[in-house]
């Protein structure tokens, strides 16, 4: 009987260890505001543009109920237009979604699969500024991001530098898979949060 009273609070303190470690990285992130997409904003004349250079940064880190996974992207390519010392259109980010990685093999093959991205039938992803404005808490960028074949316009809060020679741009923010039609729920007993973590650490040169 002590025996067994022993096991069960061996197996109650492991399951609360679990439970605490698994805590959802969205919570340490501010949701970007998504709504439906509004019309390509119009190239704004006479900008400054910048290309992206390829030591810049798009990572994600996705969790479920037993843990977390973190990944990203390792071809994309795009340039940012400045004007007025705000970014403007037609700032465009593409991602060949094929170069997607993760810190596990097996799931780098599942995330492409049609479970989540299908990137064999949806090959690229997009993020197209449309405007930025000046909030209290900073600059908000907004654009059209087009995932999984699905468009949305999506609101964040950046750190902007901009220089005459370059444009740094990081930010850290979360997004719900669901509003981009990735529905893939997981094992019944391990389900798969909505929350995806978003990663930004993008650097651009003067194409001047």
């Amino acid at each position: 009987m002590k025996f067994t009273k022993h096991l069960f609070l061996t197996a109650f303190a492991a399951t609360g260890i679990l439970l605490t470690s698994c805590s959802n990285p969205a919570d340490k992130t501010e949701s970007a505001t998504v709504a439906e997409a509004v019309e390509a904003a119009k190239s704004v004349a006479n900008s400054s543009i910048y290309s992206i250079r390829s030591d810049s940064t798009i990572s994600f880190v996705g969790s479920k109920v037993t843990g977390s996974h973190g990944g990203g992207f390792n071809s994309f390519e795009g340039e940012i237009a400045v004007a007025d010392n705000k970014i403007v259109a037609p700032s465009k980010i593409t991602i060949q979604m094929d170069s997607l990685w993760s810190d596990n093999d097996r799931l780098t093959g599942h995330l492409k699969r049609a479970d989540f991205f299908d990137t064999v039938n949806i090959p690229t992803a997009e993020f197209a500024v449309t405007s930025m404005q000046d909030t209290p808490q900073g600059p908000e960028l907004t654009g059209n991001l087009t995932l999984h074949g699905v468009t949305k316009s999506i609101s964040f809060k950046p750190e902007v530098s901009i220089s005459d020679n370059e444009v740094m741009l990081k930010a850290e923010f979360d997004i719900m898979r669901f509003d981009f039609g990735i529905v893939y729920k997981g094992k019944v007993d391990d389900l798969i949060r909505d929350e995806v973590v978003i990663k930004l650490d993008i650097k651009a040169t003067s194409a001047s």
